[in-house]
């Protein structure tokens, strides 16, 4: 063999021997990619959003509507009732307002609120109930019917009949006395007056407790009335004594749905 072919030779063994790394190199890389692809392919799709159930729907809607107002439709009785609690109250507190209906009756009580001391409102309203019954008739029911299981039920069902225009509709409900079942409480679903005014102060200094007060002085029968500031209900109960930590007068006002303080400048803070 001569030089020459011996050269080529040795020239291509060397181009051999230099090659081959490169070829390596770029399978190996083909292969890279083609795990890299694989791995993309076989990864899980990504999980869809979880959709709103429509139950959650609703309850999120619920919660962002405002309950409905209650409309009344008073007849004359119940415009005849109001408009005479209204007077007396205007009486016993000397303000006058120019409103007819359960509009005027809550324009006096607003003004009530604004202007007098907690204390001094109870006053006024327990003068104005006294006011609107006669003496003679208050010293009668108070002799005539003594605290008794009666006499219990009796108030209840009185209540339930005639008050509806103040308090709105009502229905009797058991209550347990020493561990005899009685008719003794008053159910309000929906108490009117709290209703329109979203007032704690106003509820508990001009209702809650000149209302007990006038009906176990006046009267002579204990009662308790418990209301429920989250859905504006409340119980009376016939013949059970307030308690003396009561939590109802613990109970701060509404923040942000106050109608007496945010329309009328009331101060009620208990």
């Amino acid at each position: 063999m001569d030089s020459t072919t011996l050269g080529l030779l040795a020239h291509g063994g060397l181009r051999r021997a230099v090659a081959t790394p490169c070829v390596m190199k770029q399978i190996h890389a083909r292969r890279r990619r083609c795990s890299m692809v694989r791995a993309v392919m076989a990864r899980p799709p990504h999980e869809a959003p979880a959709k709103e159930t429509p139950a959650a729907a609703t309850a999120a809607t619920a919660m962002m509507t405002p309950a409905p107002v209650t409309v009344y439709r008073d007849n004359w009785f119940d415009k005849l009732a109001i408009g005479y609690l209204s007077r007396n109250l205007q009486e016993a507190s000397g303000l006058k307002n120019e409103k007819d209906g359960y509009e005027g009756l809550i324009d006096a009580t607003l003004a009530i609120s604004r202007i007098f001391s907690l204390d001094k409102q109870c006053e006024i309203v327990t003068h104005a109930l006294e006011r609107a019954l006669p003496s003679y008739i208050l010293t009668l029911v108070k002799v005539m019917m003594p605290p008794s299981r009666f006499s219990r039920e009796y108030f209840a069902a009185f209540t339930t009949i005639l008050f509806p225009w103040l308090v709105g509709p009502c229905e009797v409900m058991e209550s347990e006395v020493d561990g005899l079942k009685e008719k003794n409480v008053v159910y309000i679903p929906k108490c009117r007056f709290l209703e329109s005014t979203n007032c704690v102060g106003m509820c508990t200094n001009l209702c809650k407790i000149p209302c007990q007060k006038f009906i176990q002085d006046s009267l002579g029968m204990k009662v308790y009335m418990s209301p429920n500031f989250e859905d504006m209900s409340c119980e009376m109960i016939f013949g059970q004594q307030p308690p003396e930590d009561d939590p109802a007068l613990k109970q701060p006002c509404f923040q942000t749905k106050c109608i007496a303080k945010q329309n009328h400048g009331v101060n009620c803070s208990i």
